[in-house]
């Protein structure tokens, strides 16, 4: 059996951002996957909100996801047959939240599209579909946000405005910000850094 991670152990406070930083390969991605409870360790729990998601079923960890947990990934996960505003209601709808298309034109209006709401994916920049991206993780209000190389598909100058906003935007509703980076700009600007070399942490766990 391949050990992919051993002996991770941290907590996040709330409001407090981080970023996992490490070599390609050291096992980053998988961590945050876990962290998200859509990967299952062999063992070990992550608790959130003091619940241990791995005392869950896969459809309890679905629903705690959905009201807790907001996602940004470096390949933006749009829903191609979608257009923008229905990508951003798409999360409040499975959540019957009322007010889904208002709170969606919102968000999407706050992350400077509001002239893109009925633009597909397809039609849009790369910029633009990770900020699409953005408004549908945050407009959960989600407790936590987990971001995977959210610049990682973007030239440098447009992965600098979607990092800006996504920091502006995570101050705002006072979200904890896990980050997976390979970029040391990135990191420096969260509140820790947790180190991992080879599926180990190196970074101390802060006091």
């Amino acid at each position: 059996m391949l050990t992919i991670l051993h002996d991770i152990g941290f907590t996040l406070r709330p409001r407090e951002s981080a970023a996992i930083v490490g070599a390609s390969g050291s096992g980053k991605s998988t961590l945050l996957g876990i962290v998200a409870g859509l990967d299952t360790p062999s063992s070990g729990t992550v608790r959130l909100a003091g619940q241990d998601l791995f005392a869950l079923d896969e459809d309890q960890r679905a629903a705690v996801r959905a009201r807790q947990l907001g996602f940004v990934f470096q390949s933006f996960q749009l829903l191609g047959n979608l257009n923008a505003l229905e990508n951003v209601m798409l999360p409040l709808e499975l959540l019957g939240s009322n007010g889904a298309r208002e709170r969606a034109t919102e968000m999407l209006q706050r992350v400077g599209l509001g002239e893109r709401l009925t633009h597909y994916p397809r039609t849009l920049s790369g910029g633009e579909q990770q900020r699409v991206a953005l408004a549908r993780a945050f407009v959960v209000r989600p407790a936590v946000l987990l971001a995977d190389e959210p610049t990682g598909s973007l030239d440098f100058a447009t992965g600098e405005r979607v990092m800006e906003l996504m920091f502006e935007l995570n101050r705002e509703a006072g979200t904890t910000l896990l980050l997976v980076t390979h970029d040391s700009t990135i990191a420096s600007r969260c509140d820790r850094q947790l180190h991992i070399e080879a599926g180990r942490l190196t970074t101390p766990e802060a006091a």
